[in-house]
């Protein structure tokens, strides 16, 4: 996991990097592509995390409902409620996301 994690954190610099060298003669065009950087790693780190999160409820929820199968009605329902919940989140990024995309 931290081979992932530090293979995505020298993609991103490196994106970074080439996006400001690329563009350097123009300030404002400079901008702009950073702008779009950031829109789309935004929304793809939210898609991660949300993904994550909504794994790891299931994965409990399913062990929950295993360990205890009379339980599954009580269970389901939280469950649903917290994926949605989970989501909205990655929703919100995807709004930052078309909205920081505008100003470009």
């Amino acid at each position: 996991m931290k081979r992932v994690w530090t293979t995505c954190a020298l993609a991103a610099l490196m994106l970074l990097t080439t996006a400001g060298m690329a563009s350097a003669a123009d300030g404002e065009s400079s901008a702009r592509g950073l702008i779009a950087l950031a829109a789309g790693l935004g929304i793809g780190i939210a898609a991660v995390g949300a993904g994550l999160g909504q794994g790891r409820a299931v994965a409990a929820a399913m062990e929950s409902i295993g360990r205890n199968p009379n339980a599954a009605d009580r269970i389901q329902t939280p469950m649903i409620i917290g994926i949605a919940f989970i989501e909205a989140l990655a929703i919100y990024a995807l709004v930052i996301a078309f909205t920081l995309s505008g100003k470009i």
